[in-house]
């Protein structure tokens, strides 16, 4: 794990702040439908926090501004906790997050680049975002850009070949302008990824493909930060950062329950989880 004494205590609590305000708004849009792909979306708060707060560079007030940084969600389930950090980045009003799953929203159950500001790619059939990150990061560079390109992508979805194919593509042009995110919170839709088909030893996996690769906790955002900066000094080749990830990061009585891929959660139960998100975030600031 890295050493994070460096990172001031000013900006990790800015960060935490960031990835708490994630995971309340994901709740708000979870609430609304009862139910949802909730354990992913507060795993991934901390992740989305440091890349949309610390490490992106974008304009809110023009999402497709051409010299933009790109962060593009492989896993789109994954889509309340990317609005949520959209609404954070001021790219989505906050007002918006209620009409989530609606009809006629432009906030969808799976992310799609032709409803919402700021969401580059469609996601949700897995295997494709690195593909189309590869294409991406070859663009810029005969543009001669310095934007940067994000791939968030799943432990699950390294068991589709198309994946590793993108990967071998990227390390044969020395794509130093991609980042692929992995969170890898060791769950898919039939069971345990590593039960479904297993990729560890996976930062091995990549560097024998040709990558740089890094492995941190995916919910300590100090981690992630110098992760992301020290893949991106690497001017050779492309960076993975590797997440270990905890499913239902933040609410207790969510982590401790049965890791279930779309998770039901009670009428009642709501506001205990939004007490409990406020008091681990209370407890973890001290």
């Amino acid at each position: 794990m890295l050493d994070t004494t460096g990172v001031s205590d000013e900006r990790l609590l800015r960060l935490r702040e960031a990835a708490l305000r994630i995971r309340e708004n994901s709740l708000i849009q979870a609430e609304v439908q009862g139910q949802g792909y909730i354990g992913q979306a507060l795993g991934v708060s901390d992740i989305l926090a440091a890349l949309y707060t610390d490490q992106m560079r974008f304009r809110p007030e023009e999402p497709e501004w051409e010299h933009r940084d790109r962060c593009l969600l492989s896993i789109g389930h994954y889509a309340l906790a990317l609005y949520a950090a959209l609404v954070e980045a001021k790219v989505l009003p906050f007002e918006e997050l209620e009409s989530y799953a609606a009809d006629d929203s432009r906030l969808p159950m799976s992310s799609m680049s032709t409803y919402t500001p700021g969401v580059e790619i469609s996601g949700g059939s897995l295997g494709h975002g690195l593909g189309i990150a590869v294409g991406i990061a070859l663009g810029l560079r005969r543009k001669d850009s310095d934007s940067h390109v994000f791939n968030i992508l799943s432990d699950g979805e390294l068991g589709e070949g198309s994946t590793w194919e993108a990967a071998l593509e990227a390390a044969q042009h020395q794509l130093s302008n991609i980042t692929a995110v992995v969170d890898f919170n060791g769950l898919q839709a039939d069971g345990p990824s590593q039960d479904m088909l297993s990729t560890e030893p996976v930062d091995e996996k990549f560097r024998a493909f040709g990558w740089e690769a890094i492995r941190v906790d995916g919910n300590d955002p100090a981690q992630i930060v110098l992760g992301l900066e020290a893949l991106r000094a690497n001017q050779d080749q492309p960076g993975v950062l590797i997440c270990n990830t905890k499913v239902g990061k933040g609410v207790p009585m969510l982590e401790d329950r049965e890791k279930l891929h779309f998770m039901r959660v009670a009428e009642d139960e709501w506001t205990q989880a939004r007490a409990q998100l406020k008091e681990v975030f209370d407890n973890e600031s001290k």
